[in-house]
């Protein structure tokens, strides 16, 4: 039999505290959403006419926020923010979780809509308070993902091509910072290039709008190597570069770049891995080089990265290079454009995150336009830890830091509130690890001036 400890077993149980806070730090999130003014945009824009969940649609759409923040991924999980002095945390009323489900499947395609516009404000007022890029330019990257579902019953959830039941949502982010400029719901079975243009004319003029002047650059992969991407980036002046699947007419293309135009990639092992030719120099373990390439009637800057084979591995025997290559209108030396290309693969941060720390891991509801709903407040909980980082701690906590990170340093705090003087004290533990930076950012976000 395992030894226990008796001392445990004389320590007794009781829920009987009604100041104790479990999620004490999501005083960060709640001071800063006032001053962006969140709860009034939902009040003013979202119109739900005479559905059953019509009634105070600010204060159900923030409570829905803060269960995200908590760590909440499901409609019940909600109810945790019911629990002791959490309420007077968030400076608001709470709602029961029948009433968020009543007030989720009571949104439509057009009200979803509205909520697009709510997220679009914010991000126009967090940026006017110093969460974007400024004087700065500016690089968006494009992507989709698979929210993975159970079950036939979720309106539009389907199996795709990757033979996962669930939706396919489009999320547009801003690059190096994690933001979500934009984001949208579709049925399983899209792909990854349907509503992608018009998805990206909303994009830019949503960042255009937000105090974006400087150039901007799209970054995506090849499910978006469509003529109507290259049209859409053309005609809002933004430079691009995306990835194009490798075809015969490529790999033509590919086989006609003459040798000597290969550039090796400095960072790359060119010793020891792969020995040196015949006259002695190192053999470059990947190379880039550039050409013209005419995939629609329009010539095209082709960027190629041409990658050897590690020694003994499975493909070694069968091929000499694999190629990798994306068509880009961007300005500057090839190595330069290459190395930011693959930067892109950044997006998936970001979609994790969105997963893994705001409520995204699966979308809970039956009704699609419930769903899309579900991912708008994910999108606006999201947005808020990265303004919360941006602008109470914005030298401190680097901006693609994790929400799950934050949640474990500073939203997840608990404590304790009590009166005094007729004033409330929030207590929190003392040695926190990460006190200085709870105190700097309550004092930094109060400071803001409201925006709204």
């Amino acid at each position: 039999m395992p030894p226990f400890s008796q001392g445990l077993d004389r320590i007794g149980v009781a829920f009987d505290d009604d100041h104790a806070v479990a999620n004490a730090g999501l005083l960060l999130p709640a001071t800063l959403a006032p001053r962006l003014g969140l709860r009034a945009l939902v009040d003013q824009h979202l119109d739900l006419g005479t559905t059953p969940g019509r009634a105070h649609v600010g204060l159900k759409a923030m409570t829905v926020v803060a269960a995200m923040l908590a760590g909440g991924d499901s409609i019940d999980d909600a109810e945790v923010l019911r629990a002791g002095a959490t309420q007077a945390v968030l400076g608001h009323q709470l709602r029961a979780p029948s009433t968020l489900g009543t007030f989720l499947r009571s949104l439509t395609y057009g009200p979803v809509r509205q909520l697009d516009a709510v997220s679009r404000m914010a991000l126009q007022r967090a940026w006017a308070a110093g969460a974007g890029p400024g004087a700065d330019a500016m690089t968006m990257d494009v992507d989709s993902t698979i929210c993975q579902v159970y079950g036939p019953a979720k309106q539009g959830a389907a199996f795709g091509s990757t033979r996962v039941r669930g939706y396919h949502p489009l999320l547009a982010t801003r690059a190096g910072h994690g933001d979500v400029l934009h984001a949208r719901l579709r049925g399983g079975r899209a792909n990854s290039v349907r509503g992608a243009a018009s998805l990206l004319r909303e994009t830019f003029a949503r960042v255009r709008g937000a105090g974006a002047s400087r150039p901007l650059t799209l970054r995506a992969d090849s499910g978006f190597s469509a003529y109507t991407v290259v049209r859409t980036c053309c005609w809002a002046g933004v430079v691009f570069s995306i990835t194009v699947r490798l075809n015969p007419a490529l790999h033509r293309t590919i086989a006609a770049v003459p040798v000597d135009t290969w550039i090796p990639i400095p960072y790359w092992s060119s010793t020891g891995t792969f020995g040196v030719d015949a006259t002695g120099a190192p053999i470059s373990g990947a190379d880039v080089a550039e050409t013209v390439y005419v995939p629609c009637g329009t010539p095209l800057r082709l960027s190629l990265r041409r990658v050897r084979p590690t020694p003994d591995s499975q493909l070694a025997p069968f091929i000499e290079f694999a190629y990798h290559a994306f068509i880009t209108d961007r300005a500057g030396d090839t190595l330069t454009r290459e190395a930011d290309h693959r930067a892109h693969a950044d997006v998936e941060t970001v979609i994790r995150d969105l997963k893994e720390g705001a409520g995204l891991a699966h979308l809970p509801l039956g009704r699609f336009a419930a769903n899309a709903a579900w991912l708008a407040l994910a999108v606006t909980a999201h947005n808020l830890s990265r303004w919360v980082t941006a602008l109470g701690l914005p030298d401190t906590v680097p901006a693609r830091t994790a929400t799950p990170t934050l949640r474990r340093w500073l939203f997840g705090v608990p404590g304790r509130l009590t009166p005094s003087a007729r004033r409330w004290t929030l207590h929190l533990p003392r040695g926190w690890p990460w006190q200085a930076r709870f105190t700097a950012a309550v004092r930094q976000l109060r400071a803001l001036r409201v925006v709204c």
